[in-house]
């Protein structure tokens, strides 16, 4: 359910945790990207931006549960993302990040760069290779949220110093990243799916 959730909503990175060989890993990515679909879905929900503020403070709540390792029950995102975050040991702030972000753009606060794209990216690589690869993955988030907010040119201008940065990261942790090698905002087709192979098989973005 979770995967066709995020297949739909999410096809790049959904393509990316195909790269994961072990089946529980790409599981847990998949929480991890589900829960993001679900805050990004929400103004596409509502009409009006309190109700969309009042729906981000709820989950803004259900995270209390979460992290309390007592997920809200019959909720498919909140119970998987539970269960990862008590295995993994993650930390709740990349998650409070995302959800101010998503409150801040409903308000038209400018793009928060990091919580929307490096905090997230970091935390996927660290459900692949553990902690302590958060600086080497920081660059190739970068990269992803400048294509996907169209600032293509800065991306290109930014892809060269976190290839250098992610020659520390384990294989393993690859697909976390992979989707930054794509060279043009969120879309379709058999280039994109060749790109995301090559840059598997080379560990380049």
């Amino acid at each position: 359910m979770l995967d066709e959730q995020v297949r739909a909503a999410d096809p790049d990175r959904w393509l990316s945790s195909r790269f994961v060989a072990d089946a529980r890993a790409r599981a847990d990515l998949i929480a991890l990207y589900a829960f993001e679909a679900e805050l990004r879905a929400i103004p596409t929900r509502v009409t009006q931006p309190l109700l969309a503020e009042m729906r981000y403070a709820w989950w803004r709540e259900q995270l209390d549960g979460v992290f309390a390792g007592a997920a809200r029950k019959g909720h498919p995102v909140l119970e998987a993302l539970t269960d990862v975050v008590a295995r993994h040991g993650l930390g709740r702030a990349p998650f409070d990040a995302l959800i101010e972000a998503h409150i801040g753009r409903v308000r038209g606060e400018p793009h928060d760069l990091d919580a929307f794209h490096v905090g997230p990216m970091q935390t996927a690589a660290r459900l692949l290779a553990g902690p302590g690869h958060d600086v080497a993955v920081a660059g190739a988030g970068r990269v992803w949220g400048l294509m996907q907010t169209g600032r293509t040119d800065e991306a290109r201008a930014a892809r060269s110093a976190a290839r250098a940065a992610l020659r520390s990261l384990p294989a393993v942790a690859f697909p976390a990243v992979a989707h930054a090698a794509l060279t043009r905002p969120s879309g379709a087709g058999a280039g994109r799916r060749l790109r995301l192979v090559w840059a598997s098989l080379t560990g380049r973005i």
